[in-house]
């Protein structure tokens, strides 16, 4: 796939700074720049290889003051981050010509999907399903009986999702997550035996949500655990029953939210975090990784630590716990002093 400059440009809504005219037909790092590919300036760590890289084209900020001549040509825009995200898109190669139903795969009566569907070998739809248009199935899933698949989703291998779970449009669930199993409940009865809680409630995953690879998000045990617009999780969570995740937070890996957690709308989770159940987490909430969320958080808090507390309170705490074995040694010397008085 070749590129021009002057094409690039006004697909970033750009400016271009050099030979409108080359083009590039690969990406790459800009420390490991070749000819004929494009690279992006998007930390200020990295200025040195702006002069030395040899890419065709970099895509830098739009106000970076130059403090030599470049090799390659540049094109200048808001944010080089946010426009090498618009080319990785452009260029990737997550098979947009794929459509059919494979021979090797099974889809059970009563299921309605369009005719651009992908189904790939070995996957298996029950009956009662509904899959969008555009939809991308790939090998190995199993989709059970009365779920919903919203358009231009891509469902990749392995992925298992069970009965009556929803999924929005434009979502994308990488390989190994398991969507609706079993809540983790027990009762004890009175012999002290554990006696399965029936879990009856199902999964609602909204619109151009992401979830990374070998998650497990279970369902309700009544109602729905809710994954809302826009979220984007990362490896490995476990998001239990009734849980319910708000508009645009973002997880990373590691991150395990007990039943009936509601955690706001734009925060960001650090990760390793661990949450107990039945919390209220608020909006627009940051909490770095490792913290255990014993308690509510409020709106726009920062918290850190296991129990999480304030961010900037850890921090100064932090200075006396590293000092504490020469702290306890000056109280013991005081102590001993006293004795000798």
């Amino acid at each position: 796939m070749k590129l021009f400059a002057h094409k690039i440009a006004k697909m970033l809504d750009g400016v271009v700074e050099g030979n409108d005219q080359i083009y590039i037909d690969k990406l790459s790092k800009i420390e490991n720049g070749e000819k004929n590919s494009l690279s992006f300036l998007g930390n200020a760590k990295y200025n040195e290889f702006l002069y030395s890289s040899k890419s065709s084209i970099i895509i830098v900020e739009k106000n970076l003051k130059l403090e030599k001549p470049t090799q390659a040509t540049l094109i200048r825009v808001a944010d080089p981050n946010e426009s090498f995200s618009k080319l990785l898109t452009h260029f990737s190669s997550n098979n947009k010509e794929l459509k059919g139903v494979d021979n090797n795969s099974i889809i059970e009566e009563n299921v309605k999907y369009e005719k651009d569907l992908y189904f790939g070998a070995f996957s298996i739809c029950k009956t009662k399903s509904k899959i969008g248009k555009n939809v991308k199935v790939f090998t190995q899933v199993f989709i059970g009986e009365n779920v919903s698949i919203g358009e231009n989703s891509i469902i990749y291998p392995g992925v298992k999702i069970y009965d009556n779970s929803i999924i929005g449009s434009n979502c994308i669930i990488h390989s190994g997550t398991i969507i609706g199993s079993d809540g983790f409940g027990f009762n004890i009865d009175k012999n002290g035996n554990q006696i399965k809680v029936t879990h009856n409630g199902n999964v609602v995953i909204e619109d151009d949500v992401e979830i990374g690879s070998n998650c497990t998000i279970d369902k309700a045990t009544l109602g729905s655990t809710i994954i809302k617009k826009g979220v984007k999780l990362d490896n490995l969570i476990q998001v239990a029953h009734n849980v319910v995740i708000g508009e645009n937070t973002v997880i990373a890996a590691l991150v395990g939210i007990a039943g009936s957690t509601k955690i706001g709308k734009n925060c960001m989770i650090g990760g390793q975090a661990g949450f107990s159940g039945h919390l209220t987490i608020g909006d627009r909430v940051m909490v770095q990784g490792k913290s255990g969320v014993l308690k509510n958080i409020k709106s726009d808090s920062s918290v850190m630590g296991t129990p999480a507390i304030d961010h900037l309170n850890y921090n100064k705490s932090y200075v006396h716990f590293k000092n504490f074995p020469s702290i306890i040694k000056s109280f013991e010397k005081i102590f001993k002093n006293k004795k000798h008085v």
